[in-house]
């Protein structure tokens, strides 16, 4: 645990709310395609709709966006030329693949875009309360289906999050990803209080909204869209194991990228402050 002042040190005693970001964070962030499913009035089959998706997505930088692409490379599909590449925050990607439109993201893009989904819109509800991420694919302006993707969750998350728990310290989850997925996530790890479907500018302004309660808040994220959120935080704990941004933006740095880390930090200070004022009353 490399911690960066003395303020961090002195602050993480008092801490009241940690806010754990999901993905790379209570997960490995290392997603897997699951599933495909092809529209009940299919354009295209599940080849194709893989082989259109992963061609968009490997543009992307999303670690989504990978997850699909190692899919389609493991069926050795033949990945196509993309233009005309956009990334809509908080919604997917939109693209031209061989002269054929195509859109892939959450069911905000695809209601902004006017796309009827039939019953993809309830096959992405069961596959999300099995805690995976549904993207809906639209051609040419009509669904074509879903791709969903798995992140593992790591395997001392749900330890780490009791003894948090267990020191008096709320824990919130935060994530960009439907709420169903999310708590399908919570669920695993014993987190009750999840703020789901969240865009990347907003995670800061969520972390305001928890100290506006009062309350001295702790931010643990690794991505560069955690950064504000870190910054904001009255301490920022980055992953060691995510981007130098939000390391560089956080108070303290865990190096393994274990949540342990955060017990550890806050026991650290809690005994460091405690030594403090003992030699203060001894002096």
């Amino acid at each position: 645990i490399l911690i960066r002042s003395g303020e961090a040190l002195q602050t993480a005693r008092a801490i009241q709310i940690v806010v754990l970001d999901k993905t790379g964070t209570i997960t490995k962030g290392k997603p897997e395609l699951t599933d495909i499913v092809i529209s009940d009035q299919p354009t295209v089959k599940d080849d194709e709709l893989l082989r259109l998706a992963s061609s968009v997505e490997k543009v992307s930088e999303h670690p989504l966006a990978q997850a699909i692409v190692e899919g389609a490379q493991a069926r050795k599909l033949e990945l196509a030329e993309v233009k005309d590449f956009e990334a809509i925050p908080g919604h997917g990607v939109s693209a031209t693949v061989e002269g054929r439109s195509v859109l892939i993201g959450n069911l905000k893009l695809m209601n902004r875009e006017k796309i009827a989904l039939g019953q993809l819109e309830e096959k992405s509800k069961s596959l999300a309360d099995d805690g995976k991420t549904p993207m809906f694919v639209a051609v040419d302006g009509k669904a074509a289906g879903i791709v969903a993707v798995a992140d593992t969750v790591k395997e001392d998350s749900a330890e780490a999050i009791k003894a948090l728990q267990g020191m008096g310290i709320e824990v919130v989850m935060i994530t960009g990803d439907n709420r169903r997925t999310a708590e399908a996530i919570a669920r695993k790890v014993g987190v009750t209080r999840v703020l789901a479907e969240v865009l990347p500018e907003d995670k800061a302004n969520n972390v305001h909204l928890l100290q506006a309660e009062n309350k001295k808040v702790a931010m643990v994220g690794d991505g560069i869209n955690d950064a504000p959120a870190l910054a904001q935080a009255d301490v920022g704990l980055a992953i060691g194991t995510g981007t130098d941004v939000a390391i560089e933006a956080s108070d303290i740095t865990l190096i393994k990228g274990s949540l342990k880390g955060v017990v550890t930090a806050i026991e650290v200070s809690r005994a460091t402050m405690t030594n403090i004022y003992q030699n203060l009353f001894g002096a």
